[in-house]
């Protein structure tokens, strides 16, 4: 069996996640998808990226993505740096046809969105990004409820990534705070729940924002006796016009007192209902409007679904179905279904399609919040 080797650009906290990934793959399936092997770990400085390589007992620590992407001997290239390096390094792997799996955001902005997208024709790799949240079993499962039609018409929704790390004045600027990298709730948490919603309710018609930045300064990083503009939002709030006609709020902040990394998604329509919070990833909460009220209440009220750890095949249940699981098996999840579909050659779900389309909803939401309207898809 082929092994694929595997290079990393970027070795912060997600390039880490991404390495677990591959680390205990075979522990949550079996088979695996493909056998494969982590050789090249990619950093700014020498010194994170031979950390790195040790840290997951790669052969190579280099400082160029370069010696990734157009390295002959490198089969996947895993796009895990801050948001404004994400274009060159994706362009660079796409003209080689490297498999590619991308963190959120695509890129910094549209435009840099779509030269990724024309640089897409002719490529031969299988591509995903990682959105995550898709992957958690009752999402899953929520999508099959929908699908099976038994939420109906979707009528209106709530879907929202909350974090509560930013509402302190004394958090430090680093660079998901900062315009210039790309950062910004919009891009860090917002993206999520624009694809979640994509993902259970289909296209988008219009979109209107409002963000806030809580401080106009903050310490500075490297210096925290220096304080620093902030000109990237901490919260956004949106409401969404879907194609189908539902009505809904999407929210992403940092400003939720007592919120740690909460998704909360809750759907409405004529015939029931569902609600999910990542929290509590064990459950899906069902509602079904057409079960009879009758007599004192009937059967009418929200089930309560153990969802679990009940991943499809090749899925082993490590370790088991009925123990809570976390939000690092679900990496692992999004990361076996892209394997799978590099072995099977076929195109990644969600593609790097899809990281343009969540792109221009981002810059939808931008331009919604400067102008104070809404802005058409």
């Amino acid at each position: 069996m082929k092994v694929y080797n595997i290079g990393i650009v970027g070795f912060g906290f997600i390039g880490k996640v991404h390495a677990f990934g591959y680390r205990n793959l075979s522990m949550y399936y079996d088979p695996v998808p493909l056998e494969a092997r982590i050789t090249h770990v990619a950093a700014s400085r020498p010194e994170t990226a031979e950390r790195g390589r040790k840290l997951v007992g790669a052969d190579h620590a280099v400082t160029d993505y370069r010696e990734i992407t157009e390295n002959p001997q490198v089969d996947i290239v895993h796009i895990c740096t801050p948001n404004h390096l994400h274009k060159e390094a994706l362009l660079s792997a796409i003209r080689h046809n490297k498999h590619i799996y991308c963190d959120k955001p695509l890129t910094a902005g549209l435009d840099e969105a779509e030269e990724v997208r024309d640089a897409l024709a002719g490529y031969r790799g299988t591509a995903q990004m990682t959105f995550q949240s898709r992957f958690f079993p009752a999402v899953m499962r929520a999508r099959q409820w929908i699908d099976e039609g038994r939420l109906g018409e979707a009528l209106e929704f709530r879907c929202g990534l909350l974090h509560g790390g930013n509402a302190d004045p004394r958090a430090p600027l680093k660079w998901k705070l900062s315009a210039a990298t790309g950062g910004g709730v919009i891009a860090d948490l917002a993206s999520h729940a624009l694809d979640l919603v994509h993902y259970l309710l289909g296209d988008y018609e219009s979109i209107l924002a409002a963000t806030k930045i809580a401080y106009a300064q903050r310490p500075s990083i490297d210096d925290p006796s220096r304080m620093v503009a902030v000109d990237a939002e901490d919260c956004v709030m949106l409401l969404a016009r879907m194609k189908s006609g539902a009505l809904g709020n999407i929210e992403g902040t940092k400003l939720a007192t007592g919120s740690e990394d909460e998704l909360r998604l809750e759907i409405h329509g004529s015939r029931g209902a569902l609600r999910f919070n990542g929290m509590d990833p064990h459950h899906l909460e069902a509602y079904d409007a057409t079960a009879s009220d009758r007599p004192l209440g009937g059967i009418r009220g929200w089930t309560r679904i153990d969802v679990g750890q009940r991943y499809p095949e090749p899925a082993v249940g490590f370790p088991s179905p009925k123990n809570t699981m976390g939000w690092i098996r679900v990496h692992v999840a999004c990361l076996a279904s892209f394997l799978q579909d590099v072995a099977a050659g076929r195109p990644g779900n969600p593609g790097l399609d899809q990281g343009v389309y969540v792109q221009r909803l981002m810059e939808a939401a931008r331009r919604s919040a400067a102008d104070n309207r809404w802005v058409d898809l």
